[in-house]
């Protein structure tokens, strides 16, 4: 197997049972199930994955069980951020020794973000481990913003930063501002997919997103990176409603936990506190948005 960090990588979904425990039967099906969709690789425990809800033994078990169902087919990333940085140590040295081809970070929460106390934080992680990191640039969640003139200083210094996931709109713009500064990363777009094409004419190696119809962005990246771009862009036209309808904000993990049941890739579309429901008329908008894009039924895999 290739341990190459690129492509389009699925960010899995933590499934749980009706007592709100993790379900592992429908995490190993639903490992399957994106390897199915033809995924480049996983991403597990990211902010799809609800990482923040479970517990570090839990965390570990995901990642065994996970590693376990791949049984090296794919490269698997693994989400280790924590507010704690010898937690995120602990976590990644477990990921790496279960496997994974590298681990997800984004630095903590914290009061007045500079770019040395950032810089300090992956220089720490970075003296424990010498594996692949994929800094994860996600300010909404975490309050930090980190420059791309910080991004590229990030790569000269630390060498095993070789991956970059972006999700600090304009997507694009800031692609382009890294690339002017640095060749050292493989970028990853986010997002849902929503800006996918655009990523990637922009130099982007791929993206990492949960979106629930992973076969539709691996027939966009192929066709794009064949040379196709005019089918590549008839794809991404044509799905581009199921796509931003997926994506809302608030919504848009409840969203992607339903339409993976009405896949078949989980048996339960539960959230753990906190989350937000989505009302009978979402439920009705996701059929109208299935018709309108010609899926008639989502638990077949869709074929180009």
């Amino acid at each position: 197997m290739s341990q190459r960090i690129t492509g389009i990588f699925n960010i899995m979904a933590t499934p749980f049972d009706s007592a709100l425990q993790v379900d592992w039967d429908s995490l190993r099906h639903l490992v399957n199930f994106q390897l199915d969709k033809d995924a480049y690789g996983l991403t597990i425990l990211g902010v799809l994955g609800e990482a923040a809800k479970l517990s570090i033994d839990e965390r570990k078990q995901v990642v065994d069980t996970v590693m376990d169902t791949v049984a090296g087919r794919v490269p698997v990333v693994v989400g280790v951020s924590h507010p704690e940085v010898k937690t995120v140590i602990s976590l990644s040295q477990a990921a790496f020794a279960s496997g994974a081809a590298g681990v997800m970070i984004a630095p903590p929460r914290m009061d007045n973000p500079t770019d040395d106390k950032v810089l300090a934080i992956y220089s720490e992680i970075a003296a424990s481990i010498d594996q692949p990191i994929v800094v994860q640039d996600f300010p909404p969640v975490n309050g930090v913003f980190m420059s791309a003139d910080f991004l590229a200083a990030l790569a000269e210094q630390i060498p095993n930063a070789r991956h970059l996931k972006l999700e600090d709109p304009p997507l694009m713009e800031k692609i382009g501002a890294i690339r002017a500064r640095t060749d050292k990363y493989e970028i990853f777009g986010g997002l849902g997919g929503m800006f996918l094409l655009e990523e990637l004419n922009r130099g982007a190696s791929g993206t990492m997103t949960g979106f629930a119809f992973t076969e539709i962005l691996v027939a966009i990246f192929r066709t794009f990176t064949d040379g196709r771009k005019q089918e590549a862009e008839r794809i991404f036209d044509k799905y581009l409603p199921l796509i931003r309808y997926e994506n809302q904000p608030v919504i848009n993990l409840t969203i992607r936990k339903e339409l993976l049941k009405r896949r078949g890739a989980i048996a339960d579309a539960r959230l753990r506190d906190p989350f937000a429901p989505i009302d009978a008329g979402t439920h009705a908008e996701i059929d109208w948005i299935f018709q309108r894009v010609g899926i008639s039924d989502p638990a077949q895999k869709i074929t180009f």
